[in-house]
């Protein structure tokens, strides 16, 4: 039976829920417990798929399909459990579910309300797999005051009180803020919020501060006094220069210990964190840096391409070297020639997007890593967008494009080397899709398997020619132009496994240019950087000393 630990948040929002259950999930890995983590998100969408990423950063993607929060990313990250479509529930889906429920009669007639109703699916979620693992932990979205929140609240408060005495724990993260004027740190916006969390019937267990500045033991003995805790349960968390710093940094300041103590786990395993070290040293210590740009249209908000972002400086940890991050808005080569912006990179990435915006430009960015012979990986749309150029300029194909945007922009004749998919094998069954379906959870979602041609440079990157990465996409590249395309040099070297899916592209005769129709930066991991990343980033670092 697991134990179960509930993480809310107070005072502000993106103080680093997410990363602290991470980071508090990995620590409890290290002293031999198994852990699964999980996202409780207030808001009324049923998933982030059909948000977009100005709205909410990236999508995370599961091998089962599920479009997620990114805080799923972290968790998967730290601690290396593959997440599940159970392991992220929104408000929408939840009302949603509800609702489904109402119109087939299940409730037998009864008045639906937020409490029972609502509040026991849940519970009900909050429970699945709980005889799985020793520790679920389980983070509640938003901030503890937000009106959308307290459905969640108040079905966490009722499920502590229906399981045994000392199986659940709340943790909860404030901010102390620092007054200059004054110097010092005050801790009445998280008395406040305590005391807002106790009006709902939820005391705190453990109490994790965010701070600027070190936490005299004056202010920890106030905190505990005020908001009824003990004063090894006040748990610090300070700026660090690397979220992978973070479990060695709450592991200091006693975090896991205070979970365990909590618990009244006695005597606690002691922590094997060598992994961590070694993360951290290798975060630190590094003996080069590699510049890379990441041409893309959502650079303002960098969460946008979170993973991508986190695969690449793992791909940096693997080479012992600090991968710099350029962010290259895609729509400045609709307008200018891409050689000024793109000159001295040591690597250029394209990543994946939606519609027609900025396409051109990711065109030309591959044109120009190509021909002039630099690094380049195409990620889902990066993929697309390198076939495209391939097809104007290596094969002839002049007006090639995709159905996704050049039937928007009301082109009439065009080459359609990407369309729209509306058919492919999933599993042992046939799914089909067609251009007016709902938006959201209708595309090519979770993990596919592929298979590579021997002897090209993916096989020799992964070191098998069977491999099985995670999918989000509407458009495929239509394989009616494979045989033109590789003789005039691109090669497609990783295909479905029936051979109708392009999977995997590559330039001959090219240093290393790869693109690839899935998204390999969702597997990637500090203690397990994913083999394509390694690999680009051991190319970019070979091609930093030859600039």
């Amino acid at each position: 039976m697991a134990r179960f630990v509930f993480i809310t948040g107070g005072v502000v929002s993106s103080l680093g829920k997410g990363l602290a259950s991470a980071a508090l999930g990995a620590l409890l890995q290290a002293r031999g417990y198994s852990v699964r983590l999980r996202k409780l998100d207030p808001y009324l969408n049923v998933d982030p798929g059909t948000m977009s990423p100005f709205e909410h950063g990236e999508v995370f993607v599961t091998d089962d399909g599920a479009e997620t929060d990114l805080d799923l990313g972290h968790y998967e990250r730290f601690t290396g459990v593959a997440a599940r479509n159970t392991d992220s529930i929104s408000s929408g889906r939840v009302y949603s579910t509800v609702l489904e429920k109402e119109r087939r009669g299940d409730y037998l007639g009864k008045t639906i309300q937020v409490i029972p109703h609502v509040t026991n699916e849940i519970k009900d979620f909050i429970a699945i797999g709980e005889d799985e693992v020793d520790f679920m932990l389980c983070e509640i979205g938003g901030t503890v005051g937000d009106i959308e929140g307290l459905p969640f609240f108040e079905a966490i408060r009722q499920f502590s009180h229906e399981r045994d005495r000392g199986q659940c724990l709340f943790m909860h993260l404030t901010l102390l803020p620092y007054l200059a004027a004054s110097g010092e740190l005050k801790t009445k916006p998280t008395q406040h919020s305590v005391k807002e969390l106790q009006s709902i019937g939820i005391a705190p267990d453990i109490l994790v501060c965010r701070s600027e500045h070190p936490i005299p033991e004056k202010e920890r003995e106030k905190l505990a006094l005020f908001c009824n805790v003990r004063p090894d349960s006040v748990i610090a968390a300070y700026d660090l220069d690397s979220i992978y710093d973070a479990p060695l940094a709450y592991h200091k300041e006693g975090l896991d210990q205070a979970v365990l103590d909590t618990f009244g786990i006695a005597p606690a395993p002691q922590p094997k964190l060598g992994v961590w070290e070694d993360v951290s040293d290798r975060v630190h210590n590094y003996e080069g840096e590699v510049r890379i740009a990441i041409v893309g249209k959502y650079i303002q908000l960098e969460d946008a391409y979170k993973s991508i972002k986190e695969a690449l400086m793992h791909g940096g940890m693997a080479n012992r070297v600090k991968v710099r991050v350029d962010w290259v808005d895609a729509e400045v080569f609709d307008r200018e020639d891409a050689a000024p912006h793109l000159e001295g990179y040591h690597a250029i990435l394209v990543p994946g997007g939606f519609g027609e915006r900025g396409t051109e430009g990711k065109i030309k960015a591959a044109q120009f890593a190509r021909e002039k012979k630099i690094p380049y990986l195409g990620i889902c749309l990066g993929m697309q967008m390198a076939v495209i150029e391939a097809a104007r300029n290596l094969a002839g194909l002049v007006d090639a494009g995709s159905e996704e945007f050049d039937h928007e922009a009301g082109k009439k004749r065009f080459t359609p080397v990407v369309y729209h998919l509306k058919e492919w094998v999933q599993g042992s069954h046939k799914v089909k899709r067609s251009e007016t379906d709902d938006k959201g959870g209708t595309m090519r979602l979770g993990a596919y398997k592929a298979k590579l041609l021997e002897g090209s440079k993916v096989a020799e990157v992964y070191g098998t020619t069977t491999i099985e990465e995670r999918h989000r996409h509407r458009y495929e590249v239509d394989i009616q132009y494979k045989e033109e395309l590789e003789k005039n040099g691109l090669i497609f070297s990783g295909m479905s496994p029936d051979g109708k899916l392009p999977e995997i592209v590559e330039v001959k005769d090219h240093p290393w240019f790869i693109g690839v129709q899935f998204h390999p930066e969702l597997k990637s991991k500090p203690f397990a950087p994913h083999p394509l990343f390694r690999d680009f980033v051991r190319a970019a670092k070979d091609n930093s000393r030859l600039v």
